[in-house]
């Protein structure tokens, strides 16, 4: 084969290299090389290198009718002027001074926002585009809509959840579940859930607790447990809430034994839950009459540490008293004045409901005035309980005594104790 004599070109050299030293003009010409850039790139060529769809945008703190424009969205940021309502001037004026604009602009435009302007995505993705937003921005964001309560707030934290700016996390996803479970949207928190394992988070207890609260609130024990035993599986010490969570499931289910069961599970595991959880399965006995169960819930309350107060003993009195249990009531009575808690006319109530069970009318009487010895002044509800038992009796003179004694004790207790006594 003939040689072929081709011109090769050094590996150094780039394409822009030789496009400029074709271009530049010679050194004799009297022009300076150092003002010349052998990496300029032609203006063909510059143009084809950008990306993204052109924004034509003004600042958004200008607030006018500026539109911000894609290919495929437009979104026309709304004048906030005199023509807002005024629940929407009141919003915008209780927004923190410290909020920095960028945030102060877009919450400005949620408060605003209308189907005429735009939908709510749109605006989100001209705030993402335009201002950049961090992660700090989007947390100030939603933390003004929670504190304000705007009906948009989920809403807006769901989107935030695509945005990679907002670097969203499983705690995130937790808080838009939690919020659907509060307003009862058991859909929107399961869509929520679904949507978290999808784009590869793995649930936690505290992500499936709220679940747990969900389902128990619905009444749907069967998701409820279903869901805890999946907390079980995760192989991690199960804590206060998310045993409390189950027992109060149980409770609204009626199954107060299950509950019982998961009481002496925690104690086993010193585990303790709130007061309110003990007190809903007391009064859940209380209600049925339950005297035992009753009595070992509120023997549980004060082996977890907790006081009980006049409310709790309210409770055990009540199931003494629904049982017929008139001893047992006026000892837990009793009981409860020794720990120096002052008894409640409820309290009283249902002593004397307890002794009508069984026909003590000495022993009421007794009672009452013990309770006035001590300086107790038996109240309205006490006093309609014993009337009513009188008239019952047939006795109408009682009954008459009975009411114009509280009439009285209501006339006095109006007047201030120095002018009492004087009196």
């Amino acid at each position: 084969m003939a040689p072929c004599d081709c011109n090769m070109l050094p590996r150094s050299y780039s394409a822009y290299q030789v496009f400029d030293e074709i271009t530049a003009p010679k050194p004799r010409l009297g022009l300076s090389w150092r003002n010349l850039s052998l990496h300029r790139k032609p203006a063909k060529w510059s143009r084809s290198l950008r990306s993204g769809p052109a924004l034509e945008v003004i600042k958004a703190e200008d607030m006018g009718k500026t539109q911000v424009k894609d290919d495929t969205s437009r979104f026309t940021w709304i004048q906030i002027g005199p023509n807002i309502t005024e629940e929407q001037k009141q919003a915008i004026s209780q927004l923190p001074r410290k909020m920095t604009k960028r945030c102060k602009a877009f919450v400005k435009q949620i408060i605003c926002v209308s189907p005429e302007t735009g939908n709510l995505s749109d605006l989100l993705a001209a705030w993402v585009r335009f201002m950049k937003p961090r992660r700090a921005d989007w947390l100030a964001v939603l933390k003004q809509l929670k504190l304000m309560e705007h009906p948009l707030y989920l809403q807006v934290a769901e989107l935030a959840l695509l945005e990679e700016s907002f670097e969203a996390n499983i705690r995130d996803y937790t808080k838009i579940i939690h919020g659907y479970v509060k307003k009862m949207q058991i859909q929107n928190a399961e869509n929520t859930l679904l949507a978290m394992k999808i784009r590869g988070f793995i649930c936690d207890q505290v992500t499936l607790t709220v679940m747990v609260v969900m389902y128990s609130k619905a009444g749907n024990l069967k998701m409820a447990e279903e869901t805890f035993e999946e907390i079980k599986l995760l192989g991690e010490p199960l804590d206060k809430r998310s045993y409390g969570s189950m027992v109060m499931a149980y409770v609204r289910a009626g199954m107060l034994d299950r509950g019982e069961v998961l009481l002496r599970e925690m104690d086993a595991q010193e585990v303790y839950v709130g007061s309110e959880v003990y007190k809903a399965l007391l009064r859940g006995y209380s209600m049925n009459g339950n005297s035992e169960g009753a009595q070992r819930v509120f023997d549980a309350i004060q082996f977890a540490g907790i006081t009980p107060d006049a409310r709790m003993c309210a409770l055990l009195i009540n199931a003494y008293q629904m049982a017929g249990q008139s001893q047992k009531a006026y000892t837990a009575f009793e009981n409860m004045r020794k720990a120096g808690l002052e008894p409640s006319d409820k309290c009283v109530a249902l002593i004397l409901s307890a002794c009508e069970k069984e026909n003590q009318l000495n022993r009421a009487l007794e009672f009452l005035i013990d309770l006035e010895r001590d300086g107790f002044m038996v109240g309205k509800e006490a006093s309609c309980t014993l009337a009513a038992w009188f008239k019952r009796l047939g006795v109408v003179e009682e009954v008459e005594h009975v009411l114009r004694e509280y009439g009285l004790r209501e006339t006095y207790s109006k007047i201030p104790a120095s002018q009492s006594i004087a009196l």
